[in-house]
């Protein structure tokens, strides 16, 4: 576990971007309780999470129509347990640090794992999450 000092900077990179913190077991639970879309991304300290996937994040976020209805974080290596409850959401996939999850209605409709976040540019990362957007969190109409 790091110093809480170090990842404080890393931590407000997500919440600037409008992504709630869960630090807790329950919380994660109560943000995933809520209906609708939820982004859930796993943060982390290692390098392809600050060079690649938070600011991939923030891109995605600032480029699509179709957002989730909600978006929440956990910190692996710094928040045990709720990082570990948001990964029993992710359904027999290995955990992953950094992730990026979309949920609808608590279950697991799309899981982007380190592996391609380490294989991607930060664009990349976006035009991903762009994609699944699109595909995952559209409103649909009457």
């Amino acid at each position: 576990m790091y110093p809480e000092l170090m990842v404080i900077p890393m931590r407000e990179e997500l919440v600037r971007a409008g992504i709630n913190e869960t630090r807790t077991a329950e919380d994660v639970d109560a943000a995933l309780a809520q209906p609708g879309t939820t982004m859930l991304v796993v943060n982390s300290i290692c390098g392809c999470a600050a060079g690649k996937m938070r600011p991939g994040v923030r891109l995605a976020l600032g480029n699509s129509t179709n957002l989730p209805d909600h978006k929440i974080t956990v910190f692996a290596g710094q928040d045990y347990e709720a990082t570990d409850r948001a990964r029993s959401y992710f359904e027999g996939n290995p955990p992953s640090s950094p992730a990026i999850a979309i949920l609808r209605d608590g279950k697991l409709v799309y899981l982007m794992q380190r592996y391609v976040i380490e294989q991607s540019t930060a664009p990349q990362i976006a035009g991903e999450l762009v994609r699944a957007f699109d595909e995952f969190c559209a409103k649909t109409t009457a």
